[in-house]
């Protein structure tokens, strides 16, 4: 299955490059547009995108009046703005947009908003890959090298959250919380526990980190 296609317009190109990178290091293709009306000319040719991350301050056209051209080709918008203001963020979402975004960012928290957006309208992808190992999120199915690999429900939901989210470090408390729910009794040692048998039964032992007191991280 092909990746997800994401659209960012972002006049500035330091951020713009960020978001890239970390799209790509997650397994997402991408493309960066500079100015509004130039976003609209490439949909013209090109509007295959399963997601917009929207600046709203952008020379030729604005975030806002973008909106109404991702609409035509039905493509969900998330916008990354710098306006705080409670009316930008009021007209923002009364115009369409699934989420509402204000810079500076945590690059965990966009990925997972993302993830959200997606998985709302039918887009995300079902199909994960971390080297040789292929997750199908649909199936619930894992394979090493073509090879069947047998998981526990949690077992699989905690590789596919590491793998979703790989390079970033991911707490164990989130983990728990997201994994087992809020009303687990046990503790965060249920976790390690968890990922020690993630890490002998798909040979990740230098992939799957240990980030000291904090959580885990799949480095790629």
């Amino acid at each position: 299955m092909a990746k997800n296609r994401i659209l960012i317009v972002e006049d500035d190109w330091d951020i713009a490059e960020s978001i890239g990178l970390n799209l790509e290091l997650s397994d997402y293709d991408y493309c960066i547009i500079d100015d509004g009306l130039a976003a609209v000319e490439r949909l013209k040719d090109d509007h295959s995108f399963d997601l917009a991350l929207l600046d709203i301050m952008l020379p030729g056209m604005d975030g806002f009046a973008l909106m109404e051209h991702m609409q035509k080709y039905n493509i969900p918008v998330l916008y990354l703005t710098a306006k705080t203001d409670v009316p930008s963020r009021v007209r923002g979402l009364r115009s369409g947009a699934e989420d509402y975004i204000v810079k500076p960012f945590s690059m965990l928290e966009l990925l997972v908003r993302m993830e959200k957006i997606l998985d709302r309208s039918g887009k995300l992808n079902k199909i994960l890959r971390y080297r040789d190992v292929t997750i199908d999120t649909e199936k619930r199915t894992v394979t090493k090298n073509g090879e069947a690999v047998s998981l526990q429900p949690l077992e699989f939901d905690l590789l596919a959250k590491l793998v979703k989210f790989k390079n970033c470090t991911l707490p164990r408390e989130r983990l728990l919380n997201e994994i087992w729910g809020i009303d687990f009794a046990g503790g965060t040692r249920t976790v390690d526990i968890h990922v020690a048998h993630l890490r002998k039964k798909l040979g990740l032992e230098g992939a799957i980190q240990s980030v000291s007191k904090i959580g885990y991280r799949l480095e790629d």
